[in-house]
């Protein structure tokens, strides 16, 4: 581009004109130049997506640069590396476009921050450093001024982002990023909204427990670093190699960004004692109604499975949160809101998570859920594959199954859960397994199958104490007698 003075023009100008071939493309913006690594020509739909390879370094750069730079030092700190596996598990999540951790299933094993914003480019550094400045509201060991208000948008000291980017045994990250046509952020909707999901493993922000031990730099390592230490973090050499990229990327839809906005989350969890134990099998299972709320039917240490009837999806009854639901909430109605069951009713699993700071609204499959901004119990629900019979029944109907399949270790339930009342003959409002246990037609260690035969009503029922079990005396009823 030649640069033809006609009588005198201005330096500033002559500037702008001569250098318009250098800092000006033919329709491309500056926005779009900023995306341009993230984003391919506008005629495709969809195109190959991945954080590229120098934003995977900046992010790992960064998380180690912050974890070796804590105050005061930690003596335990490790080395964090990037794992391919967190990072697929977080580009599904960030697919999904929805404001909230999940998926469930993976949160008992993965700790996960998450950041959205709309507007100007952001780069994942930008992000993972926001979180590392929530140290401000820190105090060490414990993060007692962290209490958040969050109406609408966050208000007062947030700093789980910053416990689990500097907890000590934390040592692989895994991250994405996708851009959401749209998506439902503290009860608004956000259009083109870019999503940050990085998961961490182990995970840390284990309430009552310091993110890391204080004392001078790597002297108290785990043995499998064998004494490695590199920039106060417990290191071992060739920890992380770098991968080419790969085709087998993430894939998003493009969309231009409007102005800017950006918020922060990550709740708290509680650390589980022991490991629950499962039935590969059967679980018990409860008749509700579409009003039961979650809190009403779950006490004790059982909550697993629940009937849930016809006709609740217009039901009146409330529920609170997205995939995280209040534990005053319908259990039903949260059921169809969550998806795993329609107005049709049937079975759904139940699964207690302990407390979480509060609760957001949204609108899935017909139900609208409430939003709740305090801590309070909270509960998941899933899909329950199979058929499996009722361990209860209510004492106003005397329909039973011929046969049930009875999980091991019945006969400690609680009675306020599981009763047993008579002998020989026993009321409908009995528990089937632990019925079955105190019969003697199973054992309590290995459980199995049982069979169901209703019989004539009594006036009355007379306890005992057989096989460990202690059934009740009781009054009137249906009742049944059970045999292997």
């Amino acid at each position: 581009m030649s640069c033809v003075l006609g009588g005198v023009i201005p330096l500033g100008l002559l500037f702008l004109v001569c250098g318009s071939q250098g800092y000006l493309l033919p329709n491309v913006t500056l926005l779009e130049e900023l995306l341009s690594k993230y984003q391919h020509n506008e005629s495709h739909s969809r195109v190959r997506r991945a954080i590229p390879r120098e934003d995977k370094e900046e992010i790992l750069m960064l998380h180690n640069k912050l974890r070796g730079q804590v105050q005061p030092q930690a003596s335990n700190m490790e080395y964090m590396t990037w794992d391919d596996e967190l990072e697929k598990s977080a580009a599904a999540w960030a697919s999904q476009c929805i404001w909230e951790h999940g998926p469930t299933s993976l949160l008992v094993s993965i700790g996960q921050n998450l950041a959205a914003h709309w507007g100007r480019y952001r780069s994942p550094g930008f992000h993972v450093q926001s979180w590392y400045d929530e140290v401000k509201d820190y105090t060490y060991p414990y993060p007692s001024e962290c209490n958040p208000w969050c109406p609408e948008r966050c208000s007062g000291a947030m700093c789980t982002h910053y416990t689990q980017i500097v907890w000590a045994t934390t040592n692989k990250v895994g991250c994405a990023v996708n851009t959401c046509r749209r998506m439902t952020v503290w009860g608004e909707v956000w259009e083109n909204a870019v999503y940050f999901v990085c998961n961490y493993s182990p995970k840390g922000n284990w309430i009552g427990e310091a993110p890391y031990k204080n004392g001078r730099p790597c002297s108290e390592c785990p043995p499998s670093y064998g004494g490695g230490c590199r920039n106060n973090l417990c290191y071992r050499e060739e920890t992380y190699t770098p991968k080419p990229e790969t085709d087998e990327m993430n894939e998003v839809e493009t969309a231009p960004i409007p102005e800017e906005n950006h918020v922060w989350l990550q709740p708290r969890v509680m650390r589980p004692t022991k490991p629950e134990k499962t039935s590969a099998v059967n679980y018990m299972t409860q008749v509700v109604r579409c009003d039961t709320k979650m809190k009403d039917k779950c006490k004790g240490s059982t909550c697993n499975r629940y009937q849930c009837p016809a006709g609740c999806l217009n039901h009146k009854a409330k529920i609170f949160g997205t995939l995280f639901y209040e534990s005053s909430s319908s259990i039903c109605r949260a059921a169809i809101h969550y998806g795993v069951l329609d107005d049709k009713g049937g079975l759904v699993d139940i699964t207690r998570n302990g407390k979480v700071p509060f609760f957001v609204k949204s609108e899935r499959h017909g139900v609208q859920s409430l939003s709740k901004y305090k801590p309070s119990s909270s509960f998941m629900v899933s899909k329950v594959k199979g058929k499996l019979a009722s361990l209860f029944y209510p004492s106003h109907k005397c329909f039973l199954f011929s046969r049930v399949r009875c999980p091991a270790r019945c006969k400690d339930e609680p009675t306020y859960w599981a009763p047993v009342f008579g002998t020989n003959i026993y009321a409908d409002t009995s528990s089937i397994c632990k019925t079955a246990v105190h019969a003697g037609v199973i054992s309590d260690e290995s459980g199995g199958d049982v069979d169901v035969m209703p019989v004539d009503k009594k006036k009355a029922y007379v306890g005992s104490l057989r096989n460990g079990v202690q059934s009740e005396r009781h009054l009137d009823g249906c009742q049944f007698r059970i045999f292997s």
